[in-house]
């Protein structure tokens, strides 16, 4: 049988922060933060990531855990696409980024488009809700899902943001380098499968 161990590592780390939050024992405290650090070192293991990165990550990590979640809008224009180049890795992505508190997801896509694209647009319709886990995304210490939006410009110009470099409409056969844990090549023919078949059943997982 072969494990997933970087899915074990997520586990250990969410039973050690449901422990942590909700025990009054001491020395169940110090059991569940145990079970957490053999999570972090799983994780460093199979990925090389510096272990203080991962402490760092989860430091401020407390209650019951639940899934993060990357809301991407998707407008198309010409039937091309469009996407922003992210100044973290030089890498292509639909425009988006974490869901923020207090907005619904058809807010953050509309705020994060015009954040980092310049374009005001409406949301439309929730084309696809899929766990990063089922696609071929780099190994991640956190359990995401991923929201997209389809949305239609109604104003606004192309213009980076404070974490874009380049906005730019791309065609499906011409799609340049992706930040893949952002957003993968198998996701954008997905979107693109909507373009083709408008009322195509919104996706899942």
């Amino acid at each position: 049988m072969e494990f997933n161990w970087l899915d074990i590592a997520k586990r250990l780390e969410a039973i050690a922060q449901t422990g942590l939050a909700f025990t009054e024992s001491d020395y169940d405290r110090e059991r569940y933060e145990e079970v957490r650090e053999i999570g972090h070192q799983i994780f460093h293991y199979n990925t090389q990531t510096p272990i203080e990165i991962i402490h760092d990550l989860f430091a401020r990590e407390n209650g019951y855990p639940t899934p993060k979640v990357d809301v991407r809008g998707v407008i198309f224009r010409d039937n091309k696409i469009l996407m922003i180049r992210e100044k973290l890795d030089g890498l292509w992505a639909l425009p988006g980024g974490w869901a923020d508190i207090g907005y619904t997801p058809s807010e953050v896509a509309v705020k994060e488009v015009r954040e980092e694209a310049g374009l005001e647009v409406t949301p439309i319709r929730l084309l696809a809700v899929l766990d990063k886990k089922c696609h071929t995304h780099p190994p991640s210490p956190l359990h995401v899902y991923k929201i997209f939006i389809l949305c239609q410009e109604i104003g606004g110009s192309l213009k980076t943001g404070m974490e874009t470099t380049d906005v730019k409409f791309f065609s499906q056969d011409d799609l340049p380098p992706l930040s893949t844990d952002r957003n993968t090549f198998e996701q954008l023919d997905l979107m693109f499968s909507f373009l083709e078949d408008p009322i195509r059943q919104t996706l899942l997982d």
